[in-house]
């Protein structure tokens, strides 16, 4: 049986900021940047599964729910076994901070944006997630 092929892409502010109050600190900036960067997550990830808690699921838009597989992560949830249900297929993980706790041992590729952002946040990006260590796919 083949393993998923687990992937996370996501942006960070200048010093590793990921939230603030639950959302991106950067959200609803319309410069170049952070529109590209919103662009790029929704074509990298069209076709895939989007795996992630229920506030990030939520906040999928319309347009892109058709385009990708949805699926709900919750902490009561086993990582290998949830998994285990997209054997061969490419699944992002998203969400943050503490599905990223769960989820960084099986990660075998980080795509990281680095946003021109300096500002407050309360979420920071956790460099022991790259160490974490998924196995090559």
């Amino acid at each position: 049986m083949q393993k998923a092929i687990v992937r996370v892409i996501c942006a960070i502010g200048r010093s590793g900021q990921m939230g603030l109050d639950g959302r991106l600190p950067w959200e609803g900036n319309r410069s170049p940047d952070y529109k590209a960067d919103v662009a790029r997550f929704f074509d990298i990830t069209r076709g895939h599964v989007l795996a992630a808690g229920p506030r990030t699921i939520a906040s999928v838009p319309d347009f892109a729910r058709a385009d990708r597989e949805l699926f709900v992560l919750r902490s009561s949830m086993d990582p290998e076994a949830t998994l285990a249900r997209f054997s061969g297929r490419v699944v992002f993980i998203g969400g943050g901070p503490p599905v990223w706790d769960a989820y960084a041992r099986f990660v075998s590729h980080w795509d990281i944006t680095r946003l021109p952002y300096d500002g407050p946040a309360d979420r920071w990006f956790d460099p022991r997630w790259l160490q974490a260590g998924g196995s090559r796919s």
